[in-house]
């Protein structure tokens, strides 16, 4: 069975790349963005997320793993939102920038550069790995 791909998008100054490693698990949750709530609905089991640093920094800062699937969000007063668990992998070998990202005319059409404003995000694998390549990774 094919393995997923994802993004997620954090402000650094709410909750950081660093944060996460340190507390090594997070509950993906907060999304209230419709298609955003798809996405996290149809994350499966140890597929790959991209963690990205949005707001000040704008890039690509490391690798998740899906650890737990699509759950009714804690403490939501909609029983339609749902959360995710995520644990941290690694650290890519260097963060890849918005502007790196927007300059490969391959990776023109993947919803983060398409709709900047959505927080959780489908990748192919081949805009995963091209990311992954642009971070020397």
């Amino acid at each position: 069975m094919a393995r997923g791909h994802w993004l997620v998008k954090s402000e650094p100054g709410s909750y950081s790349w660093e944060r996460f490693v340190r507390e090594g698990s997070a509950v993906w949750d907060g999304v209230r963005n419709p298609q955003a709530q798809r996405s996290l609905a149809a994350m499966a089991r140890g597929d790959l997320v991209l963690f990205y640093h949005s707001g000040e920094g704008r890039c690509v800062v490391g690798i998740a793993k899906v650890a737990r699937t699509a759950y009714p969000e804690p403490g939501a007063n909609d029983p339609r939102r749902v959360a995710v668990d995520l644990v941290p992998v690694r650290a890519l070998a260097r963060p890849v920038t918005l502007a790196e990202i927007k300059a490969v005319r391959s990776l023109a059409q993947i919803a983060l550069v398409r709709q900047s404003r959505l927080s959780v995000m489908p990748l192919d694998a081949e805009a995963y790995e091209r990311i992954l390549s642009l971070a020397g990774s």
